[in-house]
């Protein structure tokens, strides 16, 4: 068995995206890599798993040190076929997920499929690192991601003594990488999603409708959170937790039930 580092990745974009070869690019510094990716984009699946249809897993690309899976299902299936099926004699140093084509900060965390493969690994007592950079362009430059992608896991790998579970929630600013001003550590921005949806017609004079919509940042002003820091030419790291817990209203409650 192999004494260099496992790293683990995973996305939601498909294996075969740009991001996906950066995120390799970055994993690949610090030891081997397997990997299992969705076959197609699921982007926007957070926690979904598939349990009504079979998945398959498939072998798309080896070489020394570089093993990639292709799986039809979810990121969270294919963190759950790595850790229940693939790893079971193997010890896995750090998981990645990403990189991201577009933002998961500020609310985006309870959505993405990034996030969700991200957080299932830290279930698995795992590190993980949840990679995205704020361009939801095919052909994004991943220049800056790689860089800071590449120093964040540097510093999990090397302070083995971090808290478990560990999960961090990395959002990289979509401007050249020599204008990145650093790392700021953050929180959450409060904020929420209101949607729109087109209405058409398609030519069986059936309607349909087109998703989109527009972030709302309920604390622009507010300097310690991840959206500010990427405003201003930071990349934000977020840690997540996963216990929604609401305790400042648990004594309130607990009065009046």
């Amino acid at each position: 068995m192999s004494n260099k580092k496992l790293i683990f990745l995973t996305n939601d974009d498909s294996y075969r995206s740009k991001g996906f070869a950066a995120a390799i690019e970055v994993a690949r510094q610090f030891g081997r890599v397997i990997a299992i990716a969705p076959d197609a984009p699921q982007s926007g699946m957070s926690q979904a798993i598939t349990i009504y249809n079979p998945l398959y897993l498939r072998n798309v690309r080896e070489e020394e040190d570089v093993l990639v899976y292709s799986l039809n299902g979810t990121p969270v299936d294919c963190v759950k076929m790595a850790f229940d099926h693939l790893f079971k004699d193997e010890k896995v140093d750090l998981v990645i997920s990403g990189i991201n084509h577009g933002s998961n900060a500020a609310v985006n965390v309870l959505y993405s499929g990034t996030m969700g493969a991200a957080i299932e690994a830290a279930f698995y007592n795992i590190p993980s690192i949840g990679l995205s950079l704020t361009d939801h362009d095919l052909d994004a430059d991943f220049e800056g991601a790689v860089k800071y992608g590449t120093q964040v896991v540097k510093a999990v790998l090397d302070n083995e003594s971090l808290p478990r579970p560990l999960c961090l929630n990395v959002n990289v600013p979509d401007i050249p990488c020599d204008e990145i001003k650093g790392i700021r550590l953050s929180r959450q921005t409060r904020g929420y999603w209101r949607e729109e949806f087109y209405k058409r017609t398609d030519p069986h004079g059936r309607e349909y409708f087109w998703l989109t919509g527009a972030f709302s940042n309920a604390e622009p002003n507010a300097e310690e959170t991840d959206e500010w820091a990427l405003a201003n030419g930071y990349v934000a790291v977020v840690p997540v937790q996963v216990d929604m817990t609401a305790y400042n209203q648990m004594e309130q409650l607990r009065t009046i039930l």
